[in-house]
């Protein structure tokens, strides 16, 4: 049986509810469901098909026709027999296998796209004569009564040809449900049902980043050509992740994808270059079958296992045909030539390095990451997915600067995270709230909600990217119907990173009482909406909400009886390098160790912390850590309820005189809640300045009239006070 991810079955339920919808409307509807690479699309929806037959609400009955490119139906077919064996609640079936021609209740049609689009092999939709076409397969399903559902699989390649379009009209299905991880999205859409990028990656069931040419920059060039350079790189990363993924104990040998470019960009004479060099240089071949080969002319006969884990193929040729739909989750490493100046880099496209082979994070971080080895100078990505994941910037530790930390530090194993607010969050948001002084900063004659909208927009060139030119913008008053579709939008945004589907409701629930005991307005009126989306008012509603998440995760969710497995680091040293996202941004600071310095986003105090040890002639230099991962810097400490965590602090910084100094920033409200951090951090400095030369110093940081001041007290008090005044030490750096 196969078990479903959290993220998975919320999506399945959501899904099913907004095909249901469109279902219950008059018109023929159109619901895109976009998932990321790897999150187990084929699967959620096959789920959700199931979920609408054994539901089978207002005793409507089914027929379903499923359309994929190239040979991606023979695939879903498989993937689909095999989800429905169990219960055979569905029947999956090819075009000759249908009777008495027509699509039965409860039975899939799988067609491939393309051999119906073909100009002079319409088989399926002409007219014959014995009247066996998809015309009339249509017609007789529907003389039956049943609504015919299409699901067309990765859309983007085909639901917007003419040809398509016809195909669609000839169908003309109750409900059309497009798939894909970067649809086309189509004004007459009725419902998204989207999956986060982030949510797939919490499940650990692709990888972590993908990092392109890691380390060129330390390659020992000598007389090798670009494709020389590309192809050893990729091979010795190969090497040195197999021997990793032995100390795991993982029977998985990684593969390198080399994709070729099309013929007419020197196809033929690429692929004899890098055959050759695969054989002169690494001994690799197909006929010692550490070679395989898949391109239109030439098929190994080593590709029949080649998805198997173990398989002993260790390159694998290719050309872009094999880059949709294709699965081997040992596939690791891709390697790209282009002989054209620019390519487009797409998530399809490393969509094939991106699963993880055993749906889990290993130890070794690197084991979590893709890689790309590539000739080009210059990349564009095209797709969202991809920005926020592919790793585009690299920040190097400046080794002529650095001097040795070696501290020690704790990492802590991350487990499956919940992803639902339960009834707790509610009494947690009236806590929050209460400390907060919620009541005392609220506004309830809160502006008006307003949608600006452009007045006389004018398009000139309909295919020139860039802002419409308009005249103006004018303010409407949102309708109360506009007003609560606005609020519902800021439920969910607001309910992250828990699932809306599952969580919307606590969070209504919680605004909604606060709002009603403390100002009389009863639940649903849109006098609290307007509150809450009031100018006066959002940020501060949007401050009490993410620290009643912060708190319930700590307080319940990271208490639901699963212990993490501490990993002791003895000898804990800045990372050489660090990959970013294009959410990162270069800095430049002259004392950072890590040159260039980028982050995504910088509070107020750690900004004012930075210009002023970047001020200081007593520093050498400075680390700003990071969260989560072996690689930072964490303290261990007990939270309140006695469960391990791990702090991780925001700088360490290194002094000329050798003291190593450990700050965290903190300001107002989290000051107060910092206790057992602090003390935690405090114990840690006390403790190891027993052991060793180098003195360590710090504690948690604040800024309050224009002085930096920072609280090694071993009984932390909370934020500055007149009480806890003499606690906190002016810090200046000089």
């Amino acid at each position: 049986m196969i078990e479903l991810r959290d993220y998975q079955k919320q999506a399945i339920k959501s899904l099913y509810g907004k095909v249901e919808k469109a279902l219950m409307t008059l018109e023929n509807k159109v619901v895109i469901f976009q998932a990321p690479t790897g999150s187990g699309k084929t699967l959620m929806v096959s789920e959700t098909l199931k979920k609408l037959v054994r539901d089978r609400k207002n005793d409507k009955i089914f027929s379903f026709v499923w359309v994929s490119v190239r040979m991606l139906h023979e695939q879903s077919k498989e993937k689909l027999e095999k989800y429905y064996e169990d219960d055979r609640l569905i029947q999956c079936s090819y075009f000759e296998d249908l009777e008495d021609r027509k699509i039965g209740e409860n039975e899939i049609l799988f067609i491939n796209w393309h051999s119906i689009n073909k100009k002079d092999i319409n088989i399926f939709v002409r007219e014959n004569e014995q009247d066996n076409n998809l015309n009339s397969v249509i017609r007789n399903t529907k003389d039956e009564g049943r609504d015919i559902i299409l699901i067309i699989d990765e859309s983007h390649h085909t639901a917007k040809s003419e040809k398509s379009r016809e195909l669609i009209e000839v169908i003309s299905p109750k409900v059309t449900l497009e798939v894909s991880a970067t649809p086309h999205l189509a004004e007459n859409v009725f419902e998204i049902e989207r999956i986060p990028l982030s949510s797939v990656k919490d499940e650990e069931m692709i990888k972590s980043e993908i990092s392109v040419n890691p380390e060129f920059s330390k390659k020992k060039i000598g007389d090798k050509s670009a494709d020389e350079l590309v192809i050893e790189s990729a091979l010795l990363k190969r090497k040195w992740l197999q021997l990793k993924l032995k100390e795991e104990n993982a029977n998985i040998n990684p593969l390198v994808l080399i994709q070729l470019p099309d013929k007419r960009e020197g196809m033929d004479d690429k692929k004899i270059s890098v055959i050759n060099i695969l054989e002169e240089k690494f001994d690799i071949t197909e006929k010692n079958e550490r070679l395989a080969i898949w391109l239109s002319e030439q098929h190994s006969d080593a590709l029949a296992n080649i998805e198997k884990d173990d398989n002993k193929v260790e390159v694998l040729i290719f050309k872009q045909a094999i880059a949709l739909g294709w699965d081997c989750p040992r596939a690791s490493i891709l390697v790209i030539f282009r002989e054209s100046k620019s390519f487009t880099f797409t998530i399809q496209t490393i969509g094939r390095i991106m699963r993880m082979p055993e749906l889990k994070y290993y130890n070794e971080s690197e084991l979590n990451k893709g890689f790309v080895f590539t000739n080009l100078s210059n990349i564009e990505i095209t797709e969202d997915y991809a920005k926020d994941y592919i790793t585009i910037y690299e920040g190097k530790r400046d080794d002529k600067l650095y001097s040795d930390v070696s501290i020690p530090s704790i990492y802590l194993k991350r487990q499956r995270e919940r992803t639902r607010l339960s009834g707790k969050f509610v009494n947690i948001f009236f806590e929050v709230a209460e400390e907060y002084g919620l009541d005392d900063k609220i506004d309830v004659k809160s502006s008006r909600i307003i949608n600006p909208v452009m007045s006389d927009g004018r398009i000139t060139d309909v295919d020139k990217a860039g802002e419409i030119e308009h005249k103006g913008i004018i303010d409407i008053e949102l309708n109360e119907k506009e007003l609560s579709d606005r609020f519902d939008r800021f439920i969910a945004q607001a309910c992250s990173p828990y699932a809306p589907v599952d969580s919307g409701d606590r969070m209504k629930t919680a605004i909604y009482l606060y709002i009603k005991q403390k100002f009389k307005i009863d639940k649903y009126d849109p006098k609290a909406q307007v509150i809450v989306l009031g100018k006066e008012n959002y940020q501060t509603f949007i401050n009490v909400i993410n620290l009643a998440k912060e708190r319930f995760r700590t307080d319940v969710i990271e208490t639901l009886g699963e212990t993490r497995e501490v990993q002791q680091v003895e000898k804990w040293e800045v990372p050489q390098l660090i990959s970013y996202n294009s959410r990162y941004e270069k800095t430049e600071k002259d004392k950072s160790i890590m040159k260039p310095f980028y982050a995504a986003q910088l509070s107020e105090p750690e900004q004012s912390f930075i210009e002023l040890i970047e001020n200081s002639d007593k520093v050498k230099w400075w680390f700003r850590n990071g969260q989560g991962e072996i690689k930072y810097f964490a303290v261990p400490y007990k939270d309140k309820d006695g469960f391990e965590r791990a702090f991780y602090i925001d700088f360490i910084v290194m002094m000329k005189d050798e003291r190593i100094g450990l700050f965290d920033t903190k300001s107002g409200f989290t000051a107060e809640l910092a206790k057992e951090r602090a003390e935690a951090l405090v114990r840690y400095i006390k403790e190891q300045n027993k052991k060793r030369e180098k003195k360590l110093w710090g504690g948690i940081v604040t800024f309050k009239d224009g002085s930096c001041r920072y609280n090694d007290s071993e009984s932390y008090g909370g934020a500055i006070s007149e009480s806890q005044a003499p606690y906190w030490k002016v810090l200046s750096f000089k």
